[in-house]
This record gives structure tokens, sequence and C-alpha cells, in this order.
């Protein structure tokens, strides 16, 4: 298996601000990984096992999933993420691929 390092996918982020008080605390982490997907996975009976179905999230609950990536993404990098125009991706696909045929 190939997995990815430091990613929100294989990895697990914590806030600095807060880590020591809650670990003296015996509580739970606050962290920027994609556990909570997991944990609402298994809330919502699903946990990967042959026959089961995933769960139908949200558009809310994408939207949330999305914005932790963005915080993820701005605490790491400290820089501001810019969403990309979907106003049509597939013309936005092609356009980077051949930009990027062209470099090589």
């Amino acid at each position: 298996m190939i997995d990815e390092i430091h990613t929100p996918d294989s990895s697990r982020y914590f806030y600095a601000d807060g880590y020591q008080e809650r670990q003296d605390n015996g509580e739970t982490q606050k962290q920027l990984s994609k556990e909570f997907v997991r944990q609402w996975l298994i809330a919502n009976n699903f946990q990967g096992l042959e026959g089961q179905t995933v769960p139908e999230m949200s558009d809310e609950y994408v939207k949330s999933v999305s914005e932790r990536y963005i915080e993820l993404f701005e605490n790491i990098t400290g820089e501001t993420f810019v969403k990309a125009d979907v106003t049509d991706v597939q013309e936005r696909i092609e356009a980077n691929v051949l930009a990027f045929l062209k470099k090589i």
C-alpha cells in the first residue's frame, strides 16, 4: 500500500494552542485531519465492511469538510487558500493538462 505522508489523510495534525492543557486533562486533542470524517462515518453505521452502503453526506456536511481542509492548508502553509473558478471545470482541467504537456 502506498500512502501519502504529511497529509490530513495519513497524518494527525494537532493545534498547539491548548494542546498541553488538553493532554494534562486527558481530553481529546483538537486536530486538523480527516479523523472527524471517519468518526462521522462510524456514527452513521459505516465502517467500510462488505455490503455496507456509504451514507449520503448533506451539502452542509460536505461544505464543513471542505472548510476544515482549507483551514488545515492555511494553518500549515501560512497562506490564504484561493478557491478556483468552478464554472467550467472540464475546460480548466483541459487547459492545465495542455499547459503541462507543453512543458515536457
